[in-house]
């Protein structure tokens, strides 16, 4: 091979490998912000579930009276 040759693959080598960093860098901060968001919309539903127990737990009772139609 010639020096050329070999230098040109080694620069087409090195484009290759700063692309994909580049790409992973991009990826790995999508996941990032992902997974806060997951986090947070986590938490979010086990606060509205607990809401949702405590509004189930205070309301009231049926009550022992008649129906409407006796």
């Amino acid at each position: 091979m010639t020096d050329k040759a070999l230098t040109d693959r080694i620069d087409a080598l090195e484009m290759r490998l700063t692309y994909q960093d580049e790409t992973i860098e991009t990826l790995n901060n999508t996941i990032t912000a992902q997974w806060k968001q997951i986090d947070a919309l986590t938490r979010h539903l086990a606060e509205l579930s607990e809401r949702v127990r405590e509004a189930e737990a205070n309301r009231p009772g049926p009550a022992n009276e008649r129906p409407p139609h006796y």
